[in-house]
């Protein structure tokens, strides 16, 4: 260096070296370009949810979506092996160990494997509660109003409609088996008797199962019948004959609230006694009276007995909500502004888990190869490009999971 320094002094002037372009490989380049376009498009998305988020007036808590805090960050810490395990692939390509490298590029793909298959059950059990991205699968509506109170008289008549169905298996299929019977009788050929003889066994068979079940399906549609009549219809209506809106909103949240509730209100309980003592004096009026009203001392007399049916057993149905209290049953339920989380949440997760599925299949691609010198560059550019999945997700996790 300092002979060419010297040699400069010597002639009197500078010899310059042409370098072409920039001093990186033109397919590292257009990787570097493809990732600024993808950093500004998860920038745009997250900064898009940070404004609705902090700007709602009202968004769910994590346990509210059924989003598991230990679980997301068992995916984080997922994410962040298998950005070590790519780096060791590298180093090893580089040293031209090829099996190392192998290793852990199968240590990747199964890291990576591994962040999707938790995604999907987080899913799964998003989707099982009746959270979705977006109606008509969705049971999750953002307030108490007119419209939630006619899906859950709709969601539960449609459920009484199928315990009707179930119950009525028992006398169908007791028919079915009086006519495989007089089938059987009437058979001559021995290919007919066996066709009646699995008839009738299949007809006994669902006979069997439906006499078993028939007063479990019985004891559910009169449950049925009572929210319907008790708590949908009594509370609409009570809400539509008050000139108090804020009356008639309370009636509306407290069919919410004894569908399903975010946390215990003892002032729920408190008011439903109170309403039991008024509704038992009204009752005791009304049947006195000379000119009597079988409509209302019935609709009173039914009102009277949900009461007893939620504050019964120290009020353990209304504490839980019915949606917890019966696993066969799920009624639409109020989370304010749970329909925003829910769009902004799949969204968000469904793109990066995209991502990862590309990251998965360039590491599908390459593993089949030799991972020596040669590869060197080809897992460097997955690298970085798993390294931006890994880091938007380390963005993700603590605003869709902590706050």
């Amino acid at each position: 260096m300092s002979q060419h320094h010297d040699d400069h002094h010597e002639h009197g002037h500078i010899q310059l070296e042409y370098q072409p372009a920039l001093p990186i490989p033109n397919g590292k380049l257009c990787l570097w370009l493809f990732l600024s376009t993808e950093i500004m498009f998860f920038a745009g998305l997250i900064g898009a949810y940070i404004v609705l988020r902090f700007g709602a007036p009202t968004w769910p808590s994590p346990h509210d979506v059924h989003l598991s805090e230990p679980i997301g960050a068992f995916n984080t810490f997922v994410l962040i092996c298998s950005s070590l395990s790519v780096v060791l692939a590298l180093e090893a390509a580089k040293s031209n160990k090829t099996g190392l490298a192998k290793f852990w590029m199968c240590v990747t793909f199964l890291l990576g494997l591994s962040f999707l298959g938790v995604k999907a059950y987080e899913y799964k059990e998003k989707f099982a509660h009746g959270i979705y991205p977006a109606y008509p699968h969705g049971l999750l509506y953002d307030k108490p109003d007119v419209y939630y109170a006619s899906a859950v008289k709709v969601a539960l008549e449609d459920a009484a409609k199928e315990c009707t169905t179930q119950i009525d298996l028992v006398d169908k299929s007791a028919a079915d088996i009086d006519a495989a019977k007089s089938e059987l009788e009437e058979a001559e050929k021995p290919e007919d008797k066996k066709k009646a003889e699995e008839k009738l066994a299949a007809a006994q068979k669902v006979n069997e199962q439906a006499v078993a079940m028939a007063d479990t399906y019985k004891e559910r549609r009169e449950t049925l019948e009572l929210l319907r009549n008790g708590l949908i219809q009594w509370n609409t209506r009570q809400a539509t004959q008050t000139a108090n809106p804020v009356e008639g909103q309370a009636l509306l949240s407290s069919i919410a609230y004894t569908i399903q509730h975010p946390h215990e209100d003892e002032e729920e309980l408190t008011r439903l006694v109170e309403e039991k003592g008024t509704l038992t004096t009204k009752l005791a009026e009304l049947e006195k009276a000379e000119e009597k009203d079988p409509q209302e001392i019935a609709l009173i007399q039914t009102r009277l007995k949900l009461i007893d049916y939620l504050t019964a057993d120290n009020a353990e149905v209304l504490r839980h909500g019915v949606n917890h209290t019966y696993d066969w049953l799920d009624l639409p339920f109020v989370i304010p502004s749970g329909n925003m989380w829910a769009s902004t949440y799949f969204l968000l997760t469904g793109f990066h888990a995209i991502h990862v599925l590309v990251g998965l299949i360039v590491f599908a691609v390459a593993l089949p190869a030799t991972l020596g010198v040669a590869k060197a560059t080809f897992i460097e550019a997955a690298g970085l490009y798993w390294h931006f999945v890994d880091l938007v997700w380390i963005f993700l996790f603590p605003i869709l999971y902590l706050f």
